[in-house]
């Protein structure tokens, strides 16, 4: 029971992070393309390196916090749903190469930020 009341609170702390950290992306960069939700799953891509890493490789992060902070906070703060919603709507509205290049960059890029976290901690380890 602790670990699901740590998940949920944690994931309201995500979901509520993606919000506004989101909406002020996209209000800096416009909406073009989908400058917000392309931020915060980069950004959760290489905080679930850093974490789980960090978390599994040493006593630093308890497992209960492990678990909240990834499966709960980056839970609510990273999108797949958003994400295939914003590509869907690239799509239907014609900009296919834009669609193409949003599902490339949002896998590569992720991939790659998650290595970072993951390499970060083995660096400082």
């Amino acid at each position: 029971m602790k670990t699901a009341a740590t998940i949920a609170l944690f994931c309201a702390g995500g979901g509520l992070t993606r919000y506004y950290l989101s909406g002020w992306i996209q209000s800096l960069l416009g909406r073009s393309f989908p400058y917000g939700t392309f931020a915060v799953n980069v950004i959760g891509a290489f905080l679930i390196g850093l974490i789980m890493e960090l978390g599994l490789r040493s006593t630093l992060i308890p497992d209960t916090l492990r678990v909240g902070l990834t499966v709960g906070f980056l839970g609510g703060l990273t999108t797949f749903s958003t994400f295939s919603f914003e590509t869907f709507t690239l799509l239907e509205e014609g900009r296919i190469m834009l669609a193409f290049v949003n599902v490339l960059a949002s896998v590569v890029v992720c991939l790659l930020f998650t290595w970072l976290g993951i390499v970060t901690v083995r660096t400082l380890g």
